[in-house]
């Protein structure tokens, strides 16, 4: 596939990708390894790299752009925000932080408060300072769980090659069995602050609990007075066809007590938020916590552009159906690489019998397609909630052939 315009964006005068790669090793901190790919321009669906190749876009840059790229309501929205009113701080306010968290409170809880952040980490970080707020000293979090690597969000993060580096983290944090309601009934107490989840673990693979898992979790901090904290920053906004997973009356309703969200919020423009319900919204008093650019009036109205357009063109409904037929049609395949297919909406994990994910999402590349491997078994897809169902039916044809050049 090729393109047919020429790429915009380009910086300096030789901007083809072995050029560009050269350039980025010398001047960034090797953190992600060599790109595979220069991008240079995204329209839906879709993006090109720096030598003209074309890509179906199937993980929407880790499930953030939601409405695809370049979608003109969201385009529209931060140009005409930015020629207006950039950045003021949070010692002034603006209508469409207000009408953000407005919006974000009524997906959630009508008594909910929220905190505008930059990322999903820092969503986090601000949860986990509410956590801390209880006076109580621990907080139980999941074995296979990701929230981020800032320092606190590193703390309640399970893989130890993320976490050992850095060592000393702050502390009592403990970690039970993701989707052992046991385990967690025996490790919460009256001394626990609060339980973080993730309804879908996506970094550790699409894993989706038990059944009944996470009501389980609320009754059991209930029970003990902590806090429920679910992490929806790849669930949440639309991806696994609700506002939010842990809320919808389609897959499991929890009321929890906090929920942080990032990722598809804003539809690729940097913006995530922590909400808190109920008591919860009143333990961060002023000065106690801050924030430069979070909930900057370009980001909050680039987030309700994406709320516009998701529910005037139905997209919620949409990624559950899309979602069902990514699943049918991989399962229906039979090919003997491939286990079965989890997940909700459209956040699907393509579950194989050899650890050779890796190597499929490189076939898949130099095919055309953009997906990634968070675990050695674990094909992840998290398209734009717009692609269509032959872009769907595309990639379940050429699945078979990208398995078997593993």
């Amino acid at each position: 596939m090729e393109c047919d315009m020429e790429p915009t964006g380009l910086a300096g005068a030789d901007a083809s990708q072995g050029v560009v790669t050269g350039r980025y090793s010398d001047v960034m901190m090797p953190t992600f390894g060599t790109p595979k790919r220069v991008f240079v321009r995204g329209v839906g669906t879709r993006v090109w790299d720096a030598d003209g190749g074309e890509y179906l876009d199937l993980l929407s840059g880790l499930a953030v752009t939601s409405l695809g790229h370049a979608h003109p309501e969201v385009t529209a929205a931060v140009n005409s925000q930015i020629a207006t009113l950039g950045h003021v701080s949070n010692f002034f306010a603006t209508p469409a932080q207000v009408s953000l968290a407005e919006r974000l409170r009524g997906f959630f809880d009508p008594s909910a408060r929220v905190f505008f952040t930059n990322s999903g980490t820092e969503a986090n970080e601000a949860a986990f300072k509410v956590a801390r707020r209880t006076g109580r000293p621990r907080i139980i979090a999941m074995e296979g769980g990701f929230h981020g690597r800032t320092m606190g969000a590193l703390a309640i993060t399970h893989k130890p090659a993320y976490r050992e580096p850095f060592e000393p983290l702050p502390g009592g944090v403990e970690f039970v069995p993701y989707g052992d309601a046991e385990a967690l009934r025996s490790a919460v107490g009256p001394d626990v602050a609060a339980v973080v989840i993730e309804p879908i673990q996506g970094e550790n693979g699409i894993v989706t609990p038990p059944e009944g898992f996470l009501a389980e979790a609320r009754a059991i901090t209930r029970e003990h007075g902590a806090l429920l904290w679910l992490d929806e920053i790849q669930t949440g906004m639309g991806r696994c066809g609700d506002w939010l997973s842990s809320g919808s009356e389609v897959f499991e309703p929890v009321g929890a007590d906090i929920v942080t969200l990032a990722k598809g919020l804003a539809g690729g423009f940097p913006i995530g938020a922590c909400l808190a319900a109920g008591p919860a919204a009143e333990l961060l008093g002023a000065g106690q916590h801050g924030t430069t650019f979070g909930g900057n009036p370009v980001a909050a109205l680039a987030g309700l552009a994406v709320i516009d357009v998701i529910e005037r063109d139905g997209l919620l409904q949409r990624a559950v159906e899309l979602g069902q037929r990514l699943t049918d049609g991989v399962s229906a395949l039979g090919h003997d690489r491939v286990d079965h297919v989890r997940g909700q909406g459209l956040l699907r994990g393509i579950v194989l019998t050899e650890e050779i994910a890796p190597a499929v999402a490189d076939a898949a590349l130099d095919a055309g397609f953009i997906i990634n491997a968070p675990r050695p078994t674990v094909l992840r897809l998290a398209p734009p909630l717009i692609i269509g169902e032959a872009e769907i039916d595309g990639f379940i044809d050429a699945l078979p052939g990208l398995l078997d050049a593993a």
